[in-house]
């Protein structure tokens, strides 16, 4: 089964609410996204890092109910 954009969103959201998130489907599956994340959490933070947050923030469904996640992190300029 695969992993909807509101659930992605939600997981993502609570993990970083402040964030701007940008969400990509791209494969049209709900199988394979991408995600934008631009949160004031990543400052100073190594994108090694900011990449295993995000990883945390979906609290094992990575490899399970979502197949794929290309992420770009950042923080604001």
């Amino acid at each position: 089964m695969a992993m909807d954009r509101e659930t992605l969103e939600t997981f993502l959201k609570d993990a970083f609410p402040e964030a701007e998130i940008t969400l990509t489907d791209l494969a049209g599956d709900n199988d394979h996204w991408q995600a934008e994340i631009v949160s004031p959490q990543f400052k100073g933070v190594p994108r090694v890092r900011q990449h295993q947050m995000v990883y945390a923030a979906l609290k094992g469904e990575m490899g399970g109910e979502l197949h794929a996640l290309a992420l770009k992190t950042r923080a604001p300029d």
